[in-house]
């Protein structure tokens, strides 16, 4: 029988996105793991893998199209020694057709829900991914490895693929349904948004709002893609919802840059930033004060032992934030060359999901464009971010005269149900020591 290929959801938040193009025509084989198209969602570009053997019988969904929601029939795959003629008699979800009741070329989709209120739902799948009682589980490699990450067994999870083969999705909604007795700390902050608290997930005050232009002179609308709608938001709810405070220190530059330049003179694998320094910096005072390694969840904080550190890349049409994972266990040069890769992959829009989700804080930096100094929004659910402005030589005061000294002022924004103000100090005064005596970050 045809198997029906559905938009797939490729992180926890996504509940449409572009079928970008088509990488397999009508009529071609496709083998398990080929990739069939590009799916643009508001974070990166992604390929979509083909789970089944067989050739593409019918495409529902044309490359280019925009908004099209997550389970909705996308194309059909026709099995071995299937022809065009299994289609005549087959609709998208699985059943077949009472005679010819279609009225049109391609199969009705009906009105899909968002992934968030319904369990994800192929066609030709069965509820249950066992074979029978101790028998073969059937699951795609992709769905294996990611249970296997979650440390979660497939046998224990109701395939909704093909013929009941457990996928990709049918992992991701087991994890954050609360099925898995070990989930990654992502899944625990959903569970709280669901017990009242605040996370990614929030429905308060959602997006871009229509308004009417401020005059009637000529002016040119610019149509929002998924990124600018996500930033809109998240952002809206972060100004809303989180109890921003700010605190700003001024830091000293001139060891840390006098270090850099001795380091980068050693060899041609690294080129190290100041924003690596700053990146190891901020991991080490985290891990000095572990309370402020936290988010907001609800009716409890959640304190994590990873130390993930977000930091702001600018690409086409917006913002993304990839992350780069255990960074007080790394060096400089570490930091530096995965920083370089990130931000790559960044404005390529290639980021996994991986690459860019969790952290409870983040960096931005506006320093290379001049800017001396400013306040973030905090990116939900994280509790915290630095601002981090430009080097500039000022006057200072050292032993009752005046001195010259390249001097980085930094902000602090906290979410003040998670970190106090004192808190929020303690960790400045710790980055600010490692920034001002840079050897105490090679120890």
């Amino acid at each position: 029988m045809p198997i029906t290929i559905t938009m797939p959801a490729l992180s926890p938040t996504m509940t449409e996105g572009k079928l970008a193009n088509w990488q397999v025509k009508e009529g071609e084989s496709v083998s398990s793991g080929d990739v069939l198209a590009e799916i643009e969602t508001d974070k990166a570009t992604m390929e979509v893998e083909a789970v089944d053997e067989g050739v593409l019988g019918k495409i529902l969904i044309d490359g280019g199209t925009d908004n099209v929601a997550v389970n909705t029939p996308i194309a059909i795959l026709l099995e071995e020694g299937e022809d065009q003629s299994a289609l005549d008699n087959y609709s998208p979800d699985g059943a077949p057709s009472a005679g010819s009741s279609q009225t049109e070329d391609k199969p009705a989709v009906s009105e899909e829900k968002p992934a968030s209120e319904k369990p994800i739902k192929q066609s030709g799948g069965s509820p249950n991914a066992k074979a029978a009682e101790g028998g073969r589980v059937f699951a795609s490699p992709l769905a294996r490895r990611i249970a296997s990450n979650e440390g979660v067994d497939v046998a224990d999870i109701d395939g909704t693929g093909p013929r009941g083969r457990v996928i990709k999705a049918d992992v991701e909604a087991f994890v954050k349904s609360g099925g898995a007795a070990a989930r990654k700390p992502d899944a625990k902050v959903e569970d709280s948004a669901k017990a009242g608290g605040t996370t990614a997930q929030s429905t308060a005050s959602s997006g871009p709002v229509a308004t009417t232009p401020p005059h009637a002179g000529e002016h040119e609308e610019i149509p929002l893609n998924g990124m600018r709608k996500t930033i809109a938001k998240r952002l809206t709810e972060a100004k809303q919802t989180i109890p921003h405070f700010y605190l700003t220190v001024e830091c000293e530059l001139d060891n840390l840059l006098s270090m850099r330049k001795d380091l980068n003179a050693r060899g041609d694998d690294y080129k190290i930033s100041v924003n690596d320094f700053v990146i190891r910096a901020s991991a080490l005072a985290l891990k000095k004060l572990p309370e402020a390694n936290a988010i907001w969840g609800g009716d409890k904080i959640l304190q994590y032992k990873d130390i993930d550190i977000a930091v702001a890349v600018a690409v086409d049409g917006g913002l993304i934030t990839p992350v780069v994972r255990t960074a007080d266990q790394k060096g400089l040069a570490s930091i530096s060359n995965e920083m370089k890769s990130l931000a790559g992959k960044a404005k390529d829009g290639k980021l996994m999901p991986e690459e860019y989700q969790g952290g409870c804080f983040s960096i931005s930096n506006l320093g290379m464009f001049g800017i001396k100094e400013f306040s973030a929004v905090i990116n939900p659910p994280q509790s915290a971010i630095l601002a981090v402005g430009a080097g500039e030589q000022r006057p200072v005061i050292r032993d009752g005269a005046v001195a010259v000294a390249t001097v980085m002022s930094v902000t602090l924004s906290c979410d003040h149900r998670v970190i106090d103000g004192a808190v929020g100090a303690e960790l400045l005064k710790y980055f600010k020591g490692y920034i001002e005596e840079p050897l105490t970050m090679m120890l």
